[in-house]
């Protein structure tokens, strides 16, 4: 297959970035670790003995971080459809992280009262048709925040990527409506011409997620195959 001039030139830019050969130097999995590196030192979201839950984990450049961060003390829960390399001291699960029963294990592996941290890394595979790429964005978004309310202790926090565009505003005020403090960050490590920003929740809204709970209750409920007649 011929690779197009567009790929060729996002590999040169790719290659030279100077995140990329910095993980490269200090034995990171990815650039993204930087990224979530500069939240943290602004934000304090990742404290000794805290329980993280990282959605969409692969390669692990997050997950990476919150270990190292936590020391030995605390959890980190991994979780992602594509396998990943083990990572001394994160627990990784591999599968859909709206699956009942992964979430079921999940929550067996989080000490009482759920997890203190949520990262949502998440991205669909790109189409190349982006009000279509956009949509799947927020769509994975609206289920990572749902799954943060769902898992989160009362004093929990939230971190999600999204990107600029259709139903952003829509998501950010949903955000609000879920979270008592919502803030916007837009580390150095992200592209300056990269859409992408990550959007920061703390402290769940009860009435959040008491909502959040009749939605999967109501998932669970509705058959997934159209119900015969009599």
């Amino acid at each position: 297959m011929k690779v197009s001039r567009t790929s060729k030139a996002w590999m040169r830019e790719h290659v030279n970035d100077p995140y990329v050969q910095r993980a490269k130097r200090e034995g990171y999995r990815s650039r993204a670790s930087y990224k979530l590196m500069e939240i943290d030192d602004r934000d304090r979201l990742i404290r000794p003995q805290d329980a993280v839950v990282d959605l969409g984990a692969a390669p692990g450049g997050w997950s990476q971080v919150a270990r190292q961060r936590l020391g030995r003390q605390g959890l980190v829960l991994a979780i992602d459809l594509l396998p990943m390399e083990d990572l001394e001291g994160v627990h990784f699960l591999q599968g859909d992280f709206m699956d009942p029963v992964l979430r079921a294990g999940l929550m067996d592996l989080l000490p009482d009262g759920g997890a203190n941290l949520v990262l949502s890394d998440l991205a669909p595979n790109m189409s190349g048709v982006p009000l279509y790429d956009q949509a799947r964005v927020m769509e994975l978004a609206g289920l990572a925040m749902d799954f943060a309310l769902l898992t989160l202790k009362p004093d929990g926090a939230f971190l999600v990527k999204v990107f600029h565009g259709a139903d952003f505003e829509q998501y950010v005020r949903d955000l609000r409506g879920a979270f008592q403090v919502v803030a916007t960050r837009k580390p150095d490590a992200s592209r300056g011409r990269s859409p992408e920003v990550y959007l920061l929740g703390r402290n769940p809204r009860p009435e959040a997620v008491e909502a959040a709970r009749l939605r999967e209750q109501e998932a669970q409920e509705t058959p997934s195959w159209p119900q015969e007649s009599d």
